[in-house]
């Protein structure tokens, strides 16, 4: 018996018709600003790796592993680096490296060390935290840190061990802390034999902001770790970077905490192409999504229902607003319900964002958003409002 090719015919009444071949509605394209850890690797990144020189990195000899390590020791002016698996990894190796069991560290009350590591400075580490106000911009007060630090003449008093700073700074809306601040920051903790390591996630989005480089940015800090995986578009990993002494002492402490690798240099590969100087590396190319930040920021602040954004304020890729119930000043507080809901509505036309502290709602350009998704972007934000009625509907052009 031949299979058969066509789909069976039904009765509608006394007619025999065909049956209609019935396809699922057709999905939007997915415009993913979540995070700019979404991104895929680019073509040249999957072509290294795909054919990346590879050894035992726990044994030291990966040389595409140690040739990262070193670019990166270059880039960011320090004596050696680390490759690790996460920035979160890189924070904790470093605290290990620099605290000492039952010492403190000072960081930003709204930081991703308090906030989004899993207390592992506490539970891994042995280190307590004290956590400072920061101001707008993510800054702590100087005067406030010198009064924070803490010797160990005081056996009530656990001892400080390390100063903290995220640069950029997330929760100020990715606000890069400048050379000079960092500097001042040094020159406190300095004074008092404290070492300052910085959070550098997004390192490279503060460096390009600000027009500096990564070596003038890091002159007079201790250790500083930073992402390959968000701006820089890698799939995976962080490295650390400092002394020599510091850097031996990290490593033990990846290894203490499972982070040894094998034949890593695999994903180096990407890493190498991302620190390349010019258009052929990730670096320069963020120039681009601070643009697309600040040009999807004028255009929600200019929406009924959108709050809490100053658009002078993106600096770099992160957009951060609220969303109003009509007749709520711009700067009140954000109802959470609604957001909720206009979160939802976005991605049922294909855009994804994320809630954030405070209230907020948070979006992230990131390589592989093009002015053509930030246009779809705003359209569909605009068409959210008004479905969750944060906002009037859209006019309809005549035709």
């Amino acid at each position: 018996m031949r299979p058969r090719t066509t789909h069976p015919r039904v009765h509608i009444g006394r007619k025999r018709v065909a049956s209609v071949r019935r396809y699922p509605p057709r999905m939007p394209e997915i415009v993913d600003l979540r995070s700019d850890t979404v991104t895929k690797p680019s073509p040249e990144m999957r072509r290294a790796m795909a054919s990346a020189e590879v050894g035992d990195d726990v044994f030291g000899d990966d040389p595409t592993v140690l040739a990262l390590e070193a670019r990166s020791a270059e880039l960011t002016g320090k004596e050696a680096a680390l490759f690790v698996a996460s920035g979160t990894m890189g924070n904790l190796v470093a605290h290990m490296a620099h605290v000492p069991r039952g010492g403190e560290i000072i960081a930003a009350a709204e930081s991703h060390l308090s906030l989004d590591e899993a207390a592992g400075h506490a539970v891994i580490s042995g280190a307590s935290l004290r956590l400072l106000p920061a101001d707008a911009d993510g800054r702590m007060d100087l005067q406030g840190i010198e009064d924070s630090i803490y010797d160990d003449s005081d056996v009530h008093m656990a001892p400080t061990g390390l100063v903290v700073l995220e640069n950029t700074h997330a929760i100020s809306g990715g606000q890069p802390l400048s050379v000079a601040y960092t500097d001042a920051v040094a020159g406190v903790a300095h004074a008092h034999g404290v070492p300052v390591h910085v959070d550098g996630a997004r390192f490279f989005n503060a460096v390009v902001a600000l027009e500096t480089t990564a070596a003038t940015l890091l002159r007079n800090v201790d250790s500083a770790t930073f992402c390959l995986s968000k701006g820089l578009a890698c799939p995976i990993g962080s490295v650390v970077v400092g002394s020599r002494d510091f850097i031996f002492r990290a490593r033990r402490a990846r290894k203490m905490v499972g982070g040894g690798m094998r034949q890593v240099g695999v994903i180096a590969a990407a890493g190498l192409v991302a620190l390349q100087d010019g258009p052929a590396g990730m670096i320069e190319r963020l120039a681009d999504d601070h643009a697309n930040a600040r040009r999807m920021a004028e255009a929600l602040a200019a929406m009924p229902g959108i709050g809490h954004l100053d658009p002078a304020r993106v600096t770099t890729n992160f957009i951060l607003f609220g969303v109003m119930h009509p007749g709520q000043g711009r700067m009140d507080r954000p109802d959470r319900d609604l957001r909720s809901r206009f979160i939802a509505a976005c991605e049922a036309e294909g855009l994804l964002l994320i809630a954030y502290p405070n209230g907020l709602v948070r979006a992230v350009t990131h390589y592989g958003i093009e002015a053509e998704h930030v246009d779809r972007a705003i359209a569909v934000i605009r068409n959210a409002l008004a479905a969750v009625g944060a906002a009037p509907a859209p006019a309809v052009a005549a035709r």
